[in-house]
């Protein structure tokens, strides 16, 4: 089942902001990388940041230099900051943990996701 529940979704025009939050029920959550991922409509679901247990963070190239990814391990906590919204960045965002190895097949229960809407 999963373990992850993500908010603050929401509408927004383009240029503007939103900031993503996941908490996880995972006792062991500090000890596993956390990525957020996204899903548009008739497209495959995608990764667009993740966060090692240390801290350091990695981007796909279409968000690079918008988003910023942190994570706070004592509320068990994952967040993403997303600047700079362009209407390619609608979709639904889910967070989960290792996010390669689901990025390379591994399968992984998913939350309800948040909606991001950016309008043009």
């Amino acid at each position: 089942q999963a373990q992850f529940v993500e908010s603050g979704g929401g509408l927004v025009q383009a240029g503007g902001s939103l900031r993503l939050s996941c908490v996880s029920s995972e006792s062991t959550f500090s000890l596993n990388p956390i990525g957020w991922f996204r899903q548009a409509p008739g497209k495959q679901r995608e990764l667009v940041a993740a966060i090692s247990t240390g801290g350091n963070p990695n981007y796909a190239d279409s968000v690079k230099g918008r988003f910023t990814i942190s994570r706070d391990n004592a509320k068990n906590m994952v967040y993403l900051q997303m600047n700079t919204l362009k209407p390619e960045d609608t979709a639904v965002y889910y967070c989960n943990r290792d996010p390669f190895s689901i990025q390379s097949g591994a399968f992984a229960y998913w939350g309800q996701g948040t909606q991001v809407t950016v309008s043009s």
